[in-house]
């Protein structure tokens, strides 16, 4: 007689056929089916087309809205990315050609020469004269030419005793009468003229304004 009353708990009990399909007539296990994912790329895909499509028979003319204000979107998103790239790509050309860019890096100081008159003069031999320069009423005085000389003069030697100084000549067309001719232009051309640039290293420039 059984020892174990049917129903109870046997100690020796195992799982007769192992977990899946099982054919009884033939005592062969069947293999299980893999569970498929029941999102599919492409049926998803072709749900969303039909969808669209369905409401666009439904109404068409809001889906255009939404697909034309979608296209505009796209087309202001590029145009905002190339202008950030054109602004980067001169940045970096800016960067790379600091050089030429700033070509008085290295000075620090600056001597300015203000100008004070036109020099109207087709030549300069006649640069101390008083006749060469157009000179208001309240500056027509002896010795008025040479002074502006010897402040061209001073700047520059200022300038050559500093290697890290800049000479500036400044002042623009305030003369009508004088014709398109700048007071720093002719500051300038008078020092050339007679040579003073060779005194020392002397890093120059002239502002018109």
């Amino acid at each position: 007689m059984n020892k174990y009353p049917f129903g109870s708990n046997n100690p020796k009990s195992f799982n007769a056929y192992p977990r899946g399909d099982v054919d009884i007539e033939s005592r062969t296990i069947k293999r299980t089916r893999s569970r498929k994912s029941s999102i599919y790329p492409v049926r998803m895909v072709k749900s969303w087309a039909n969808r669209l499509h369905y409401y666009y028979k439904l109404h068409p003319l809001f889906v255009f809205s939404i697909s034309l204000a979608f296209r505009v979107t796209i087309l202001i998103v590029l145009s905002l990315y190339e202008q950030h790239y054109r602004v980067l790509s001169n940045y970096l050309k800016l960067d790379d050609g600091f050089g030429s860019y700033y070509p008085f890096a290295k000075l620090k100081n600056l001597v300015m020469v203000a100008g004070h008159s036109v020099y109207t003069s087709s030549s300069c031999e006649k640069a101390d004269k008083e006749d060469s320069w157009f000179l208001e009423s309240y500056q027509k005085n002896p010795g008025q030419a040479a002074t502006f000389l010897a402040h061209i003069k001073e700047g520059i030697e200022s300038t050559a005793l500093d290697d890290e100084a800049l000479l500036l000549f400044s002042g623009g067309e305030t003369r009508k009468d004088a014709g398109p001719r700048s007071e720093a232009q002719s500051y300038w051309t008078v020092a050339d003229s007679k040579g003073w640039f060779g005194i020392g290293a002397v890093d120059y420039y002239y502002e018109e304004y």
